[in-house]
């Protein structure tokens, strides 16, 4: 005869609550809330999606701007390949603009020495235009596809001027 439900609940209830109370659970294949972003949106965690969420991270802080906000505006400009056009998704991870807002774009009107993402308050008008640092494209250039995870948690954890620079307008 089967057990009652209750009994067989009971067990599992305690095993939750211990995996909780000791810390235990499933490691994140990524390693982080932020590679978790990233991948969420761009399907892996590598070097160039990893960039794009950090020049969305401080583009927010720059603009003032929570994640998710309608206010701000995202335009990424690159060749179409795909290494370049990471950029957008990883910025999409770290702000939260997406097609379907209408406050992210991707315009194929660049070269890959002229990769670069605007991010702008539609409040206010400030916007920040980020490129790839010169030393971060010729170290992370055409990155061997099983070596992707590994930069990427190496991306993160870089000073931000080795990952990126403004755009100063003329």
């Amino acid at each position: 005869m089967p057990k009652h439900p209750r009994r067989l609940l009971c067990p599992l209830v305690m095993m939750l609550m211990s995996a909780a109370c000791t810390g235990a659970h499933h490691a994140s294949p990524h390693g982080s809330p932020a590679l978790e972003r990233v991948a969420a949106v761009h399907g892996g965690a590598g070097p160039w999606a990893v960039a794009g969420y950090r020049m969305g991270e401080y583009a927010l802080r720059q603009l003032g701007l929570p994640a998710g906000s309608f206010q701000l505006e995202v335009v990424h400009h690159s060749p179409a390949q795909v290494q370049y056009a990471c950029v957008a998704d990883g910025a999409a991870a770290a702000t939260g603009a997406s097609l379907g807002k209408l406050n992210l774009s991707r315009l194929d009107v660049a070269s890959a020495e002229e990769v670069a993402t605007t991010f702008r308050n539609r409040n206010t008008g400030q916007s920040i235009t980020l490129r790839p640092a010169r030393t971060f494209a010729q170290r992370y250039l055409d990155v061997p596809r099983e070596k992707l995870a590994e930069t990427g948690r190496e991306v993160l954890s870089l000073p931000e001027p080795e990952i990126f620079e403004a755009v100063t307008q003329p």
